[in-house]
């Protein structure tokens, strides 16, 4: 039997744990402390059956039917270790696909609310948009309006300044000459130095 079996199957003994306290703390006192919590909290599995149970028999037929009795044993003892082991990984697996599963769905609700934050967001902004717009007009209507108002009442000025001009023409012309008589009233004036 080899060294590093029997170490895997009896628990140290305490010679080999003073030479390796020794060892180590001749090291460092930080791995000695390491090595002691280490030795007084590690458990150590149960003692083999096999180990130490060969006996061999004189009758090399029932040697090899112990043989085989412990190839078979150690075999059904693999495949059952194997079995738990696939169990183990597929439950692993299983674990893996659920919390996988639940982190899909916690960013898929997540993204819902984010859209739905983003489409409310962009409808209270079109909203707003459309308000400002709506009142950009209403003032934009009444700059027209007054432009309007004040074009026309410009234009009623106008008018009346050309009345009043049409008005003061007529009566000024009311007073003028005929051609036929402008000569003579010329003449008049020439000599009788009236003002007008």
């Amino acid at each position: 039997m080899s060294l590093s079996r029997y170490l895997l199957h009896k628990p140290p003994s305490k010679h080999l744990l003073l030479r390796h306290k020794s060892t180590a703390t001749t090291t460092s006192p930080s791995s000695a402390e390491h090595v002691n919590k280490h030795s007084g909290n590690h458990e150590f599995l149960h003692p083999s059956t096999f180990i130490n149970s060969w006996k061999p028999p004189r009758d090399p037929k029932q040697a090899e039917a112990q043989l085989t009795f412990l190839r078979r044993d150690y075999a059904r003892k693999v495949k059952e270790i194997r079995k738990a082991y696939i169990k183990e990984m597929e439950l692993q697996r299983l674990e893996k696909l659920r919390k996988d599963e639940a982190k899909k769905e916690a960013m898929r609700i997540a993204n819902e609310e984010r859209k739905a934050a983003k489409a409310a967001k962009k409808k209270a902004e079109a909203i707003e948009r459309q308000a400002a717009e709506e009142e950009f007009r209403r003032t934009l209507m009444k700059e027209r309006v007054e432009k309007l108002e004040y074009w026309r009442m410009r234009e009623m000025k106008v008018e009346e300044k050309k009345k009043e001009k049409k008005e003061l023409l007529y009566r000024q012309s009311s007073i003028w000459v005929d051609e036929s008589e402008l000569e003579k009233k010329t003449l008049e004036a020439i000599v009788d130095t009236t003002t007008l």
